[in-house]
């Protein structure tokens, strides 16, 4: 009788660790790579000489969770510029071509409720630097040469963990873009302000 209820008994805990196991399959890795395809970067005019224009946003981020709460993240993008109708400098430029721009930031994330399950909301803040590129369509802007801005960031976002390894996400961050005496194309007196939002495919191990 004992040999057969220490049986149930030890059944009964593996089946507790096995369901337990189970129900933490789906959830956030230790390590996380995103893919963000399809996004939007804005920036709004705020200033008599701030310009007011919108890019395509696209980006790779590679995040370490270090447990159910905090997170690093690495990210690394930026935007493609497209025709439209910009302000800049108080004039109204029509088909006028965006800068593109490339992106890195460092992170801090912290899931709301926690990491360790299928659906998770974070909340995120940064720092990092935002570089203008040169082409021939934008030196009448000003932009004669690659000019990098110091930059802060802060939103959140919400994680769906579809599988164990993969998962989706969408990201909102508002952006600030510090002044720089002398920049050409930024307003060197007032801080620039700018929100991007995207979302991609997570791959997490």
């Amino acid at each position: 009788m004992r040999t057969v209820i220490a049986a149930l008994v030890v059944s009964a805990m593996s089946f507790g660790t096995a369901h337990a196991q189970e129900a933490r399959a789906v959830g956030a890795g230790r390590v996380e790579f995103g893919a963000f395809p399809v996004g939007g970067l804005f920036f709004g005019h705020y200033t008599g000489n701030s310009p007011n224009f919108g890019d395509y946003a696209l980006g790779t981020g590679l995040t370490v969770n270090l447990n159910r709460w905090f997170a690093v993240e690495g990210e690394f993008g930026g935007g493609v510029g497209r025709r439209q109708e910009m302000q800049h400098n108080g004039i109204v430029l029509s088909n006028q071509q965006s800068p593109s721009m490339v992106a890195y930031n460092g992170n801090v994330v912290v899931s709301v409720i926690g990491s360790d399950r299928a659906i998770s909301p974070y909340v995120a803040g940064g720092v990092g630097g935002l570089t203008l590129l040169t082409n021939a369509d934008v030196v009448n802007l000003g932009i004669v040469s690659n000019e990098t801005y110091l930059t802060g960031n802060a939103g959140g976002g919400l994680k769906w963990y579809a599988t164990k390894h993969v998962g989706l996400r969408a990201d909102f961050r508002l952006f600030v873009v510090r002044n720089k005496d002398g920049a050409p194309f930024f307003d060197t007196t007032w801080n620039q302000y700018g929100a991007r939002a995207y979302g991609g495919v997570l791959f997490t191990y």
